[in-house]
């Protein structure tokens, strides 16, 4: 079983790159703010939630740790979040959205995934039956992100988890993303949908407006 641990969360996380370049005492109040958090929120440090854990308290910790050296939480927000939505790479799905099976393969992965990779505090919503072929969408009714970012009065963080979304499918090859609402950011859950057509965009539709 994984431990719950900073210095190997803050590892793997999507800060894995930035946090080396901090001074020994801010990495070091990275961690001890990392360790308060899986106290505080131990009810949701279990092994499936464990990488998503490992996001979640390296962003809050880095975010409240740079205001505490001197940064306006504008600055810290703004790195914060950049060098998270650095650290993502659509261009791997943008690669996948271009195979013709795309949306089966989707419908297959994630799910599983999900399944696999997800603790206490999720709960999502399949639609495999009423979809078509080229159609995949869900819903995720509870999410731990939401659970935790609104326990730490700190869902302007949650919202920025969100947006990775946006960025990881929001430009796929043949695909348009669609999402009007998300947990994080007021919603009654996130939905995801995928709509598959036969041209790229520009030739005969166009792009949904995604939050």
């Amino acid at each position: 079983m994984k431990q719950y641990k900073p210095e190997k969360m803050a590892a793997i996380s999507r800060y894995q790159n930035y946090i080396p370049t901090l001074s020994e005492k801010m990495r070091r109040d990275i961690y001890d703010r990392m360790n308060e958090l899986i106290e505080e929120e131990k009810a949701y440090c279990d092994q499936g939630n464990y990488r998503h854990m490992a996001q979640i308290f390296t962003s809050i910790a880095l975010y409240q740790t740079l205001q505490k050296h001197g940064k306006s939480e504008e600055e810290a927000y703004k790195i914060t979040s950049e060098e998270m939505w650095k650290a993502l790479t659509p261009e791997s799905y943008r690669k996948m959205a271009r195979l013709p099976f795309f949306l089966t393969l989707m419908k297959k992965i994630l799910p599983i995934g999900f399944k696999n990779g997800t603790g206490t505090g999720w709960r999502y919503e399949w639609h495999f039956d009423e979809d078509p072929k080229n159609r995949f969408h869900f819903e995720c009714k509870e999410c731990v992100y939401r659970h935790v970012f609104e326990e730490q009065d700190l869902m302007k963080l949650g919202a920025m988890f969100c947006h990775s979304d946006v960025i990881n499918f929001g430009n796929l090859p043949y695909t348009d993303f669609k999402r009007t609402k998300t947990l994080c950011q007021g919603g009654d859950c996130c939905d995801f949908d995928f709509v598959r057509h036969d041209k790229d965009a520009g030739n005969g539709w166009e792009r949904s407006e995604s939050i």
